[in-house]
């Protein structure tokens, strides 16, 4: 798999460097026409560029006109049309690795808010045992323990290796879990730390970086946005932060500024720039007609990074990353050697709430897909969530300076359930009609549930009276339904998607698939048997595979030759803007 995803990475580079290698001869050779015109150059200089040239078309006319060529000269061609590029790419790869290694994690605590565990909690507590018993049994220093106050039940490891790494896991998975599943999902991360997960992570992430890095260097000549985070990389290099907590922000803050600029969808300089020409003076849009091979090539290495990457390298690095998590579920089993508690952790999750707020960027980093799983089915809730709804329900019941609630047993009956749900909807009916005290409980029951981060949307819910009255023409009525209204102006900025973002293909595999391999080392967790097909599904199914099929393949060629157009236009533009530069400078040379 490995293997695989390398492969991929250098076909997806092939196509780059062929978009990426002719910018910088032209850009050499117009640094070299400007230094020529006050300083002139050697004549062994330019006689050089012209055999590069006479070298270049008869490359061009072996492949476009089947004109024969020396081997050994056509050899020589595509290394100088392949190697420029695949150099600069290399020495971005591996100059962003080692900027980003130097900032650490910290920066990435940060952004989902982690915090150090409290000692006092019991819960808390047992989770730093339990961290360092599965260190210890793995053989490896014990990880730092984070903890993320936040309504999703997940965890995750971070890190660039098992130096740094650190265990981030959210408050309400302690609650959720018993101490042989919270021992199994730890065991999970510490195994994929012990695997060199991280490391993986970290270059996986950085190659994708790598593109958003030379779209900002693209980009730069024509706004200000990719200047900015130029500036910022440069001033992250060689400034000397007053703690590793902030350079570790810094660090964090280039980074999703690099991943923005790789997003498809983002708005960008040039984007803004073709969007304002026709607004802009005769002056602006002459200098854009100028600089028009740029914006041509940063359209074409877009949509170059995002084909492959979302259509070959994503996915390859999906796959790859689904057989690390398998790896470390086995592992997980060997350290604890009870393969029922990651099982029966991984089925209670499934049925869970799984979202950690501000951790898309490493959402294939957690052990359940923040997003949800839904290969098991609907599952019923399991008998500890049962009981925190309930006491949470009570809870925001009771009058403030109450007794405490009544302890209820660890496994709610039957009776116990029907009461509650009976009681929900009967105080969402209140709630409807506009009674305080029903929209008061159900907003303090959804803080408690929601870890106190989520919206009040009951207070967000139109009276009826109110819309009565708006029917009948009411203006103070329909002013306060228009006051409902959110306002898009408050609206976080868009979270970075990270590595899912970049990829078809999910970085998780599925609970089902993985449940099926516990099973097999030994957990004992039933499944359910496996549901027949009917003739008639298998084949509709097969009719679809059938029609579908060919279209993907239409569309993906398609692409393929979209691209292909873009990057010979690219030549030709490039050409175009080389031939004239060099039409001024020799105007300017008789003058």
């Amino acid at each position: 798999m490995t293997m695989f995803a390398a492969l991929a990475a250098l076909v997806m580079g092939v196509p780059l460097t062929l978009v990426i290698t002719p910018l910088f001869y032209v850009v050499t050779l117009v640094i070299a026409q400007i230094i020529n015109y006050f300083s002139p150059l050697s004549p062994e200089f330019w006689d050089t560029v012209h055999q590069l040239a006479k070298l270049a078309l008869a490359v061009g006319d072996y492949f476009f006109n089947h004109k024969p060529i020396d081997p050994q000269a056509l050899g020589i061609g595509i290394a100088l049309v392949l190697v420029p590029g695949m150099v600069i790419t290399l020495v971005l790869w591996l100059g962003l690795m080692a900027l980003f290694r130097r900032g650490g994690v910290g920066g990435a605590l940060a952004s989902v808010k982690a915090r150090e565990p409290n000692h006092h909690d019991l819960k808390e507590l047992q989770l730093a045992n339990v961290v360092e018993e599965m260190a210890i049994a793995a053989g490896l220093p014990a990880p730092r323990v984070m903890l993320v106050d936040s309504p999703g039940a997940n965890a995750a490891a971070i890190g660039t290796s098992p130096a740094d790494a650190r265990i981030v896991v959210s408050r309400r998975l302690l609650d959720d879990l018993n101490r042989d599943e919270l021992q199994g999902v730890i065991g999970h991360l510490v195994a994929s730390i012990g695997n060199g997960d991280l490391h993986i992570a970290f270059t996986v992430t950085s190659v994708f970086e790598t593109g958003g890095l030379l779209i900002t260097l693209i980009n730069s000549p024509f706004g200000p946005q990719a200047r900015k985070t130029l500036w910022r990389i440069v001033r992250y290099l060689f400034s000397r932060p007053a703690s590793d907590e902030a350079r570790a922000a810094e660090a964090e803050a280039v980074a999703a500024l690099l991943t923005r600029n790789l997003d498809t969808g983002e708005n960008d300089d040039v984007d803004r720039l073709l969007d304002q020409t026709s607004k802009k003076s005769l002056w602006r849009k002459f200098l854009t007609l100028v600089f028009f091979p740029l914006v041509f090539t940063n359209l074409a290495i877009k949509l170059t990074l995002w084909f492959f990457s979302f259509v070959l390298l994503g996915p390859c690095m999906a796959l790859l990353w689904r057989t690390r998590r398998y790896l470390a579920d086995a592992s997980a089993v060997q350290l604890t050697r009870y393969p029922d508690g990651l099982a029966n952790a991984l089925r209670d999750l499934s049925a869970d709430n799984t979202a950690i707020p501000g951790g898309a960027w490493a959402a294939h980093l957690f052990v359940i897909n923040p997003k949800g799983d839904t290969s098991l089915g609907q599952l019923q809730p399991t008998p500890n969530q049962v009981r925190q709804a309930i006491e949470a329900w009570e809870s925001a019941g009771q009058a403030e300076g109450s007794a405490a609630v009544a302890a209820l047993p660890q496994s709610p009956g039957p009776e116990e359930f029907a009461r509650f749900r009976t009681e929900i909807v009967s105080a969402q009916r209140a709630a409807m009609q506009g009674e305080p005290q029903a929209i008061a409980r159900l907003v303090a029951f959804a803080k408690v549930m929601s870890g106190g981060e989520a919206e009040d949307l009951f207070t967000q819910m139109p009276a009826p009276a109110d819309v009565a009255a708006a029917l009948h023409g009411d203006r103070a009525a329909i002013a306060r339904l228009q006051a409902l209204k959110p306002n898009r102006r408050s609206e976080p900025k868009k979270e970075s998607g990270g590595l899912q973002s970049e990829s078809m293909m999910s970085f998780h595999p599925a609970l089902k698939r993985r449940l099926k391999r516990l099973a097999r080392m030994g957990a004992h967790i039933s499944l359910g048997a496996p549901k027949k097909k009917s003739p008639a599904a298998i084949l509709i199914v097969a009719i679809f595979s059938l029609i579908l099929a060919p279209l993907m393949l239409a569309m993906v060629s398609m692409m393929l030759l979209l691209i292909g157009m873009m990057i010979m236009l690219n030549l030709l533009m490039l050409a175009m803007w080389l031939a004239a530069i060099q039409a001024v400078f020799t105007l300017l040379a008789h003058h």
